[in-house]
């Protein structure tokens, strides 16, 4: 748990910055930096798809979970979660007793869920979460999650000064998220394959690639929150093809 406390941190400090000094910066330049941290998020996202060794596998779990997802209505619950936060805690709300979404919220409450629910994506998935969690679980060793936290601190910077406080808020989500899979990657040492890791990995790559089109870039309206049962259901159907 070491690995994921140092993220926590860092993301804290970077948002801290980014809702003090962020405002100084020119709005086309704010926006020019997320879209550029869109690009870079889209290719990495990539990079981690192309290290499925059966997309068949991805596809499934992707699709499976996106059902799962919308029947669980995750992504109206991260927003709840947002909208609750923001109502209890950040400035400017017109109506704080509502946390439900309608169409005369505040533009206050829709930056603080995006910035959220975005940051809380971008923080949670991807292949340094997935490895360095596990290796932090499992062995101790949280080096690649303090390489994590250094990138997450400069993007909650960006974020901060775009999305505002909500940015601090996905900390709660890095706790619950890259904690739980320490958590349970000592108890699971011994049922995770490298097989499993690498379907894993290319369905939380399609993921961020939603997260670059969606909220980065702004290209199409995509509710990748539920999408999140994939990463579950990827490293399973793996685990069921190998004992058929």
């Amino acid at each position: 748990m070491t690995g994921t406390f140092i993220n926590i941190i860092t993301v804290l400090i970077g948002g801290t910055l980014g809702l003090f000094f962020g405002a100084r910066l020119p709005e086309r330049v704010r926006s020019t930096v997320v879209a550029g941290l869109g690009l870079f998020t889209a290719a990495i996202g990539i990079q981690m798809f192309l290290k499925s060794e059966n997309p068949i596998i991805v596809l499934g779990s992707i699709l499976v979970g996106g059902i799962l997802g919308e029947w669980w209505r995750i992504e109206d619950g991260l927003n709840r979660i947002g909208g609750f936060l923001e109502a209890r805690f950040s400035r400017g709300t017109e109506n704080p007793s509502s946390v439900e979404t309608t169409p005369g919220e505040s533009e206050s409450r829709i930056r603080f869920m995006r910035g959220f629910l975005t940051s809380s994506l971008l923080f949670c998935v991807g292949p340094m979460t997935i490895l360095g969690s596990i290796q932090d679980g499992l062995t101790g060793d949280y080096s690649l999650l303090a390489i994590k936290s250094v990138l997450d601190g400069f993007a909650a910077l960006a974020f901060a000064s775009t999305f505002g406080v909500g940015v601090l808020f996905s900390s709660l989500t890095v706790l619950v998220i890259q904690g739980g899979i320490s958590m349970m990657a000592t108890l699971a040492q011994s049922t995770i394959t490298t097989a499993m890791m690498n379907e894993m990995t290319a369905a939380g790559g399609l993921m961020l690639v939603g997260i670059a089109i969606s909220s980065l870039l702004e290209i199409k309206p995509i509710r990748v929150g539920n999408f999140l049962p994939a990463l579950v259901l990827a490293p399973l159907i793996v685990a069921i093809l190998a004992s058929m």
